[in-house]
């Protein structure tokens, strides 16, 4: 199983905290580097954001081994023509390490304070699937697409360049049981938050049987989670993590986290792997914590 980091991006995410993290993910041995696409925090008050494209372009030249992306990007925010230009353009642009996640949008404080729909949950999903019909044309057909629906509208049109991949870069489904019947469609990664081994085993015997009913192969789409990390070198600063979450390890857990020393980390993930998770993004939380972005990779990574 390949383990990535995964930062919340309105949390404080500036220049600085950037590349420092992506230069410590790509020469520390992570797989990958993966952010979130908000404008700003749910909760007041309003924490440095960096915007998405803008900082995943950086990334694509300043790196070379790591993949990242989105995860994932609300199709309520951006029109997915947009999206699917600037997703061609990094992706060549990193010579083919994007993964494009995207997602149908929830935030509410980040629709309504900056003037975008978010729409009702049937309208929103409806909307989502549109966005990804648009997207999946536009990266994969080398002729015009034409496209007629409720909320986007394509007559004779063309991504030019054509990506240097082909097709584009894997679509990445992001959400729980009701975005499952679209990544049986369209996705080629399927990734869900914060969920355990046996919650996660059974969204994905779900989706392999809506692939199989659509033709594809469960092997045609790779499945990944995101969740959270409480993690400590010792059980000293293990218990620090802790008290930051005024949890319990045992109710971090429940809620689908790792939580523990490298050993325990490693335990984990193993059981994660046994359920079917091909690559894990781990959330790290405390973007000025290099040291301890570098202690996890040597506790965990060369026992993976």
């Amino acid at each position: 199983m390949d383990v990535a980091i995964m930062v919340e991006g309105q949390w404080g995410l500036n220049w600085p905290r950037w590349q420092r993290i992506a230069c410590a993910v790509e020469d520390l041995g992570f797989a990958g580097l993966y952010r979130s696409d908000h404008i700003t925090n749910q909760e007041p008050p309003y924490q440095d954001s960096l915007e998405l494209w803008v900082s995943l372009t950086w990334l694509a030249d300043h790196t070379q081994r790591i993949e990242f992306g989105p995860l994932v990007s609300p199709m309520s925010l951006r029109h997915p023509v947009t999206t699917a230009r600037m997703a061609a353009a990094v992706d060549d642009l990193s010579g083919g390490r994007l993964h494009l996640g995207l997602g149908a949008g929830w935030q509410e404080r980040e629709h309504a304070g900056y003037g975008f729909e978010l729409l009702d949950v049937p309208r929103r999903l409806a909307r989502f699937q549109e966005g990804v019909v648009v997207i999946t044309r536009l990266l994969r057909s080398d002729a015009p697409v034409s496209f007629g629906g409720t909320f986007y509208r394509l007559h004779d049109a063309i991504l030019l360049p054509r990506p240097h991949r082909p097709g584009g870069p894997p679509i990445v489904i992001g959400g729980g049981r009701s975005v499952l019947p679209l990544a049986a469609r369209y996705a080629d990664e399927w990734n869900v938050a914060f969920k355990t081994p046996a919650a996660f085993a059974a969204l994905s015997a779900r989706l392999d049987t809506l692939l199989q009913e659509h033709g594809r192969r469960p092997g045609d789409v790779r499945r990944s989670l995101m969740t959270g990390l409480c993690f400590g070198r010792d059980d000293r600063e293990l218990q620090q993590s802790l008290s930051r979450w005024n949890r319990t390890a045992e109710e971090l857990r429940a809620g689908g986290l790792i939580v523990g020393t490298g050993a325990a980390v490693v335990d984990q993930l193993g059981r994660l792997a046994e359920a079917g998770v091909q690559r894990v993004m781990l959330q790290w939380l405390s973007l000025d914590d290099v040291d301890g972005l570098a202690a996890l990779a040597q506790a965990v990574l060369p026992q993976l």
